[in-house]
């Protein structure tokens, strides 16, 4: 396990033990909040089985829960 990470914020190193980690301080941790409510941040939405079917059809690498698709 990494004992440092890097602040996704402001790609400052963080100590893992840090009681503010993964951030390096407040400040990024309140700039990340605010991604997420401006929405620059999303979840994107579950794929459906065959949205997932087709994409592993044309991309022999992909799997599906059942295994490669054939």
């Amino acid at each position: 396990m990494p004992t440092v990470v890097r602040c996704p914020i402001c790609k400052q190193e963080v100590p893992f033990d840090d009681p503010n980690m993964p951030f390096c301080s407040d400040r990024c941790r309140l700039i990340d909040v605010g991604n997420w409510a401006s929405e620059k941040y999303v979840i994107s939405r579950p794929t459906g089985g065959n949205e997932l079917e087709e994409a592993a059809s044309e991309d022999p690498d992909i799997e599906t829960d059942d295994g490669p698709v054939q």
